[in-house]
């Protein structure tokens, strides 16, 4: 999945940029797998405290080996889930790619991933969690992994600030064919990001396998369909926006809803995301690669129609009827769990980056930025030869 990313991400850059832009996702790789072996699981799944965060008996793993988690080895859950954790602070360089110092960035993952991300996933996916306990709806990550990073984006690109000349200056992509390749991967990797969410090979994991395609199609089908009748031309950036959009949208619903609900999840995300891309140059913010316009915005409606359509017939054991099924007190929770994470991502990002701002500098100079990230910050040059 992150490697997926780093190819969709890189690019959508300028070509001085590239490099700088896969290091995002390359090295929160190593970062937070440490971090999450160190304390994040413990704190994310461990014994919770209020509901609120989990504690730290299994520091390390401590104690993990030769347990089990529902129907998995508890160290395959850890595995499992320590990909949704390395894959959430990258999502969230889209909206500063082209400017962040990559110091910066990278005191700012580990911690928001402890401060942000870790009690998130406590409030939702450990069964103590608060949100839990509401039977707040979150398949596979559209609010612990989506909407923290989408809430998260939108305050770091304000609070970043604007790339040189934005938005007089639009820089446009260098190699959409990498970004369409990473949009591949990513589409594939996604199957095992919401059916592994069924933690086995079950007919939930096969229903989570479908309705994925089916709302990665519903969305691709709905930006096409947008920006073909708004611009009059379809474009191959659209449709690799659509489709992961579409994906995003499904991701907290792949376990809890209908083939045909999936499709119109995906295909009304996507136009909601079309619309939320283009109004970062209306309202003149630089979120550099749509990470809030897709991300957050595609999390947020994903949650909210999974509180509209979701069949408790589908996943007796953890669904919930949604709004269509005779439970409208479903999309009130949706909306409740939204909220929070929102405004809590939002809220803890705004400061990280103050704090840090003291100690660092959050973006590079104007010369470096000018000369591009790759060489001033990293040495190199993707395009050398």
């Amino acid at each position: 999945m992150t490697p997926g990313l780093a190819l969709f991400y890189g690019g959508m850059v300028r070509k001085k940029n590239v490099l700088s832009t896969f290091m995002h996702s390359f090295t929160a790789i190593p970062v937070i797998t440490v971090l999450w072996v160190v304390c994040g699981y413990s704190l994310a799944f461990g014994k919770s405290h209020g509901g609120l965060i989990g504690g730290l008996e299994m520091v390390g793993l401590n104690g993990v080996f030769g347990q089990t988690f529902q129907t998995v080895p508890l160290f395959a859950f850890v595995a499992f889930q320590m990909m949704f954790a390395i894959i959430t602070p990258a999502l969230i360089s889209g909206a500063f790619a082209e400017r962040m110092s990559f110091a910066a960035y990278m005191l700012f993952i580990v911690l928001w991933s402890l401060l942000v991300y870790v009690p998130v996933c406590h409030w939702v996916w450990s069964p103590d969690g608060w949100l839990a306990k509401m039977h707040a709806l979150d398949f596979a990550g559209g609010t612990v992994v989506h909407m923290t990073a989408g809430a998260s984006a939108f305050v770091s690109c304000l609070v970043i600030g604007k790339r040189l000349k934005y938005p007089q200056e639009r820089p446009l992509p260098h190699n959409l064919t990498m970004t369409l390749t990473g949009a591949g991967i990513l589409w594939f990797g996604w199957f095992g990001f919401n059916a592994g969410s069924a933690l086995g090979a079950s007919p939930l994991a096969a229903l989570s396998f479908v309705t994925t395609h089916l709302g990665a199609s519903g969305g691709a089908l709905g930006w096409l369909f947008i920006e073909w009748r708004h611009r009059g031309k379809p474009t191959a950036l659209g449709v690799a926006s659509g489709l992961v959009a579409g994906l995003v949208a499904i991701t907290p619903a792949a376990g809890f809803v209908s083939p045909l609900s999936a499709i119109a999840i995906g295909f009304l995300a996507s136009i909601a995301c079309y619309f939320a891309v283009l109004a970062k140059y209306k309202y003149g913010y630089d979120d550099s690669l749509d990470a809030f316009g897709v991300h957050g915005v595609g999390g947020f409606v994903g949650a909210i129609l999974t509180g509209v359509f979701a069949d408790q017939s589908l996943n007796p054991e953890a669904g919930q009827n949604g709004l269509l099924h005779g439970n409208p007190k479903q999309l009130a929770i949706q909306a409740l769990a939204s909220g929070v994470t929102i405004g809590y991502a939002a809220v803890l990002t705004y400061v990280l980056l103050k704090v840090i701002g003291r100690f660092l500098p959050l973006r590079v100079q104007q010369s470096d930025e000018r000369e591009g990230l790759d060489t001033t910050q990293h040495g190199e040059d993707a395009y050398a030869g």
